[in-house]
């Protein structure tokens, strides 16, 4: 089977946002404690963080997550989680129906995040609060001193602020499963005013406006229109949340969803152009994408598990690798769509439908959906070069013409390098991908890698994963030639 990527050096989608490889941390079952906190681990630190979470972490060089939630945030009083532990309200969570201490909160968060070397997303809770506390947590992250809540910081323990500068409006506030759910309008009114309100404390900020929480949700596209027409001068992204599952054991559709991504996003898109243009306004919206991912693996178990305890067992997905196929199809995907899509965040990160995982033994470990999220993350960061590719199709019962190939190429920031990202779909058959060098001139072959090898049910419990390298290349005066084998995920970097 052969396939075809041809690249230009002046035909590009746009610059990669690095928040575009964003991660996500939610008070929900084991994330944050005996995630990336528990103080009697052998590894902890003199903080109580996990020191083989964070050395796992920081492969994947994340450089934001999304804090507290999710949907935890809707009933998160952000002053229970500040000053001395053991002064600190436990407290019922209602969005995962378990008790939170609140031994782990906002200093907590942003000393962890600096270990991990990334930035805070902070979502602020429009459920069951709303401007006032907002304000007031913002002043308490952002602004320098001689105010209530800078000093309250500062007694706190930091003396300097923690500057977070990108922050989310509520969560999947059309959802009836949120806490303090809202119909678009009073949303619409309430985000602007708390956008409105946050920017007077520090103009420097970003604000996302949450956008309707799946694509399959009665209010979707109106929720959107509705939002954003009273909103739009006041906020910076609209969010987009989309979950994959293969719960009918149909791999060859399973892998396809990325077409789904991919409209889904071009959709939402229109929506904010077509709100521009009717508004005659020179601002554009771009998108946060602050939760994706697979998750579907969890769902019985859950619904089994027994309600009020403290970090329980909760939406712990043991990833098999035809899920890695799929996560590297999507990463391709918002590689694509690099000009919009400013922000996106895996959710989550640790324990919780996430590429890390702890046990009960205290070990740490890397799922399969770990590898091609790093290697895009790592690897994937300059400008997006526009996709032209070519190979055989097949279909399936969602989809009439899905292509075998999913790939794409990013030119670093120096422009002496491309790296390529290609899929092979194919469960059973090798691909034999040419890279037309187009414009560039290809010099030399510095790396190439494979994630492959593995049955589509297999998870890196079963057997060790790794990323190895290919070395079935070819270089000529045409471009590259490499073979892709089956039901595989792909990296080439190219001297240009």
């Amino acid at each position: 089977m052969k396939g075809n990527l041809t690249l230009d050096a002046h035909a590009t989608v746009g610059k990669v946002d690095p928040r575009l490889s964003g991660s996500f941390i939610e008070h929900v079952g084991r994330a944050v404690y005996h995630g990336i906190y528990q103080p009697d681990h052998p590894s902890a630190d003199a903080d109580g963080f996990r020191q083989d979470v964070i050395d796992l972490v920081k492969h994947l060089q994340v450089p934001i997550i999304r804090y507290p939630g999710g949907n935890f945030v809707s009933g998160f009083n952000w002053e229970d989680s500040v000053g001395p532990k053991d002064q600190r309200p436990r407290r019922l969570d209602l969005a995962w129906r378990s008790v939170e201490t609140n031994q782990f909160g906002l200093h907590e968060f942003e000393a962890w995040a600096k270990k991990v070397n990334a930035d805070t997303m902070m979502a602020v809770n429009l459920g069951t609060r709303g401007i006032d506390a907002a304000r007031n947590l913002i002043e308490y992250t952002n602004f320098p001193r001689g105010t209530y809540y800078s000093d309250l910081r500062r007694q706190n323990g930091a003396d300097q602020p923690f500057n977070i500068k990108t922050w989310c409006l509520g969560n999947e506030m059309d959802g009836p499963w949120q806490i303090g759910h809202k119909d678009a309008t009073d949303y619409g009114k309430l985000a602007n005013e708390t956008s409105k309100a946050l920017k007077w404390v520090d103009s420097s900020i970003e604000t996302v406006a949450c956008g309707s929480s799946a694509l399959d949700m009665p209010t979707f596209g109106q929720w959107e229109n509705t939002v954003l027409n009273i909103a739009y001068d006041n906020v910076d992204y609209l969010s987009l949340h989309r979950y994959y599952g293969n719960r009918d054991d149909d791999t060859p559709n399973y892998l396809a969803q990325n077409l789904d991504f991919d409209d889904f996003i071009s959709g939402v898109v229109a929506m904010c152009d077509a709100i521009k243009a009717r508004r005659h306004n020179k601002k554009q919206i771009n998108l946060s994408m602050d939760e994706w991912n697979v998750w579907y693996h969890s769902n019985q178990q859950d619904d089994e598990t027994a309600p009020w305890q403290e970090h329980p067992h909760l939406l712990e997905d043991i990833y098999n690798f035809e899920d890695a196929i799929l996560v590297g199809s999507l990463l391709i995907t918002l590689l694509k769509h690099a000009d919009r899509v400013k922000i996106a965040c895996l959710a989550q990160l640790v324990n919780v439908i996430a590429p890390i995982m702890t046990d009960d033994n205290g070990k740490a470990w890397a799922q399969s959906i770990f590898y091609p999220f790093m290697q895009a993350s790592t690897m994937g960061r300059g400008t997006v070069l526009t996709p032209n590719t070519s190979a055989e199709t097949y279909s399936t019962k969602e989809f009439h013409t899905v292509s075998y190939l999913d790939s794409i190429g990013v030119l670093n920031d120096a422009g002496n390098q491309v790296t390529v990202f290609a899929v092979n779909k194919s469960l059973d058959t090798p691909m034999q991908l040419h890279v037309d060098a187009g414009t560039f001139d290809f010099k030399q072959v510095t790396g190439a890698t494979q994630f492959a090898g593995y049955a589509p049910k297999q998870t890196a419990q079963d057997a060790a994963m790794h990323i190895a390298p290919n070395t079935k290349y070819t270089l000529d005066a045409t471009g590259l030639t490499i073979e892709l084998p089956p039901l595989s995920w792909n990296t080439v970097q190219i001297a240009v």
